[in-house]
Order: C-alpha cells, then sequence, then structure tokens
C-alpha cells in the first residue's frame, strides 16, 4: 500500500511539474491537493501515523538502551579509528623526539 501511495504522489508531482496545461490548471491541481491534505479523514490519519512512528520510536529506543547502555554507545563513538590511532602515535612519536635529543 505504501508504494502505491508514493507512485501516485510521484504520478501527481510529475504531472504538475510537466505539464504544459498552463496556470488555470496547476492552480485546479493544487486546490484539490490541499483540499485533500486538509480533510479531516487525511489529518486524522496523518496524527495516527504520527502516534504510531512515535510509539514504535520509543520502543526501539528502549529495547536498545536495555541492550546497550548509552555510556558504552559514547565510549565506542569516542574512540579513535585505527588510523587515528596510527597518527596520533606518529604525532606523539615525532613531539617526544627532539625532546630526547635536547636532553642527551
Amino acid at each position: 500500500m505504501r508504494y502505491r501511495i508514493a507512485f501516485v504522489a510521484g504520478l501527481a508531482v510529475g504531472y504538475v511539474l510537466g505539464a504544459k496545461a498552463g496556470r488555470e490548471r496547476y492552480e485546479q491541481i493544487a486546490r484539490f491537493a490541499r483540499g485533500v491534505a486538509e480533510h479531516p479523514a487525511v489529518q486524522e490519519t496523518a496524527g495516527l501515523v504520527r502516534d504510531q512512528v512515535t510509539s514504535a520510536g520509543r520502543t526501539a529506543y528502549a529495547k536498545l538502551s536495555e541492550k546497550v547502555p548509552v555510556a558504552s554507545v559514547r565510549d565506542f563513538l569516542a574512540r579513535p579509528t585505527p588510523e587515528e590511532e596510527a597518527e596520533l602515535d606518529r604525532v606523539e612519536a615525532a613531539a617526544a623526539a627532539p625532546d630526547s635529543a635536547v636532553r642527551d
């Protein structure tokens, strides 16, 4: 069903953008689209879908946070990649080399 709606919406947008019917036809289509979007049944359905998506997001977050503590995710994201580690080692080695030469 989702793909049908997307297909029909794509056709409508394509027609509006590609139509040579002029401004009057464009205004007629735009009025119809606004009327559909403002229809109470469409508004109600959009509200239900919004609530379901919000609920699903909260459920997914709760399940994920049970499995993986937030601190470990932060730690994982804060860890340097192997390339970054190699660069840090190279910079530290270069910084340490002049100091040892001065001491000798």
